[in-house]
């Protein structure tokens, strides 16, 4: 059976994650990450795409980004890999596939999921294990987007922005935030949908995302997962 077409919506978020083949790594060294963020900068230059929250992970990456256009975000991770890849092989010696074959892509209601899909990414981690504190992660946006005024690689949205009328209002409002944490229902909600290429988001978002493209958008329901089921990324 035919896949069906991404769910991509000019204007509104999406949570990507793109995996290391076999759950092989993607990153070696500093220098691997180093070369993925400029590959990241140089595509977001070449597209019309705001990136608003990224965590490299050593076998995984989380992005949390906007198309301006209808396909955008697909051309942005097509750009990075293809690049990405060849100079991980010359640079390793290495041959054969780098990537997992097709990336994970969730459409983000900002209102209601936007801030915690963003503090889900840069908590990621901390989840594994990695640090006790997401400032201590230096691969991340925690550090820009905790400090109110995110720059560079970042666009803040305007639902960020809407956190405080300065920089120092917008950082310790957001550190709060990250302070509290994701929850449970959180995790399997953003999980689930990540790991269905499906919508997150109120029943509403999701009722007028459906409508709009005339097809469902979120997850059927189903018995109890099997185990394995939903993809545990960090």
């Amino acid at each position: 059976m035919a896949r069906l077409p991404r769910i991509d919506v000019p204007g509104v978020p999406q949570h990507l994650i793109v995996r290391g083949n076999n759950r092989s790594l993607l990153f070696r060294d500093d220098a691997d990450r180093c070369i993925f963020l400029q590959l990241l900068e140089a595509a977001l230059d070449a597209c019309a795409c705001e990136l608003h929250a990224y965590v490299l992970m050593s076998n995984h990456v989380h992005l949390l980004a906007t198309g301006h256009l209808s396909g955008e975000l697909s051309q942005l991770i097509q750009r990075i890999g293809r690049k990405f890849a060849r100079l991980v092989n010359i640079r390793w010696e290495r041959t054969g596939t780098l990537f997992e074959g097709r990336f994970r892509s969730s459409l983000v209601d900002s209102q209601a999921y936007l801030l915690t899909c963003m503090r889900y990414i840069e908590l990621n981690a901390v989840r594994a294990g990695i640090v006790r504190h997401p400032s201590e992660f230096g691969w991340s946006s925690y550090r820009q987007n905790a400090a109110g005024n995110p720059t560079g690689l970042l666009t803040p949205h305007e639902k960020y922005l809407c956190l405080g009328a300065t920089p120092e209002q917008r950082g310790n409002a957001y550190r709060g935030l990250v302070a509290s944490g994701v929850t449970e229902e959180q995790l399997t909600q953003i999980r689930l949908s990540a790991a269905k290429c499906r919508a997150l988001g109120t029943q509403s978002f999701c009722d007028e995302i459906s409508a709009q493209l005339e097809r469902p958008v979120v997850p059927r329901p189903q018995g109890r997962p099997k185990r394995g089921q939903i993809e545990k990324l960090t």
